[in-house]
Parts: structure tokens; sequence; C-alpha cells
């Protein structure tokens, strides 16, 4: 049996980069799987043809996920149309980078919607069908900057660090429940931008890294993978750092 065969799994932000590579890790071993995106219909479509090659089932929608009545139909429409939600991987986000003295209002935000209510958003919405089955797995993207701080990103680190003191908190509610809420902390991924960054600067920021270069999506998805399956039925409220040692105090 395939480790998560009969799971139904839903990830937000799953069109494109580290969402995407999470929902093909979910439905390489097993799982049905529902993503949410805001644009990238194309890529979103693609995810979707590429769940339903592995031999399970994909379905995609369109929304804002801080809007909570759009994220509950969303919600519920998978728990109706697959019977049962699993999974809850909570990883839209977004950035908008700038000191603190010249950020704007709808910077933060933005940032602070997109990337913390979304998550309070989906868990609230989640946890009814999974209160019921009693069990559930839900897994928040945090990042290593929550916890370590970085200049420039006052509103990406809040928000991220704010996913940290909600996953710990969300823990201590469900446990009982037999519903597990975990957090994985990434540090750099290889991404569209990194790869335009020169000689120059990819030696700047790889020389933080003890590891010497930054993750591919398919580590960090890894790792999510673990989280949702059975193999973790005693973890919860953990945030786990898969960030080549950026992080290390």
């Amino acid at each position: 049996m395939a480790l998560l065969e009969n799971k139904v799994a839903l990830v937000t932000g799953g069109s494109r980069g580290l969402g995407r590579a999470i929902a093909l890790a979910l439905a390489g071993v097993g799982a049905d799987v529902a993503i949410v995106y805001r644009s990238s219909a194309t890529e979103a479509q693609q995810v979707v043809d590429a769940i339903v090659e592995k031999g399970h089932k994909g379905m995609s929608f369109q929304g804002d996920v801080g809007n909570a009545s759009r994220v509950k139909e969303i919600v519920d429409l998978v728990a109706g149309q697959w019977g049962h939600l699993d999974i809850l991987v909570n990883n839209a986000g977004i950035t908008r980078d700038g000191l603190l003295m010249r950020m704007g209002e709808q910077d933060w935000d933005d940032v602070i919607t997109t990337n913390l209510k979304s998550v309070f958003n989906f868990s609230k919405a989640a946890i009814r069908p999974m209160m019921s089955q009693r069990s559930g797995k839900i897994i928040n993207i945090t990042s290593v900057v929550g916890i370590m701080g970085n200049a420039g990103q006052t509103n990406y680190t809040a928000s991220k660090a704010g996913i940290i003191g909600f996953t710990k908190s969300l823990a201590k509610e469900l446990g009982s429940r037999n519903i597990q809420v975990n957090a994985v902390a990434p540090g750099f991924i290889e991404t569209d931008m990194t790869a335009k960054l020169s000689e120059e600067q990819w030696k700047a920021l790889t020389d933080k890294i003890p590891l010497r270069r930054t993750a591919k999506p398919e580590e960090i998805a890894g790792v999510v993978r673990f989280l949702a399956s059975s193999d973790s039925d005693y973890m919860t409220g953990q945030v786990i750092c898969v960030d080549g040692g950026l992080g290390i105090s």
C-alpha cells in the first residue's frame, strides 16, 4: 500500500515552485490532491495533469486565500466531492521586501493577509471535517527567517513567526482530536529569482549556508510528505528547519 493511499490533500499556493513540488510529492505516494492558486491558471492545470498522470485525482481552485468565505467554499468542495480531507498544507506566500522606514502600509497588509491570515482561514475551515473524522494533518510552511529574523523583511518575518506561534497553539487545541499540526521552516530554495543571481551574489548567499548551496524544492517537499504520513503520528507542534544549517545558533 502506498504511503498516502486513500488520503485527500489540499495544498495552497500549489501551482508553482515549492507548492507544486509538495503537491506532486503527495500524489507520488498515493494521495488525491487539490491545489489552490491565485493567478497561475495554466501552471495550476499542469500540476493537476501531472497528478492525474500519477494515477490519482487532482483538481484546482482559483481563489483569494485571504477571503474567508471563498476559503470555506473551497474546503467544503474538496471534502464534499472526495468524501474527506486528511491533509492540509498551508503554503501560500508572497514577499514585499523593503526597509521598515520605507515600507508602505499596503505592503505590510498584503503579506500578513496572504501569508498568515490564509493559515487561519484554511485551518479553521479544515478542522471541521478533520474533527468529524477524528484525524488529520495540518502542515504550515513557515521560514527560517521567522526564527532568526532578516533585515528588509519585517513584514515577511512577522508573518512567518506568527505561523510558528499559530502552529504550536493549534497543536495544543487539536491534539486530543488526533489532529497533528506541524510546521516546516525552509531556508533559501532554488527559484527563478536565485537562478538570475550573478556569481558574486550567489557566493554571498551560499557563504551564509553551512552546506554551501540552496535547497531544491523537492527536498522541502520530502519533509512535508513525511509529516503528512503516519510516520509522524506522534509529532505535533514541531517546527522542522530545512535550511542547510543557515539557522544554526
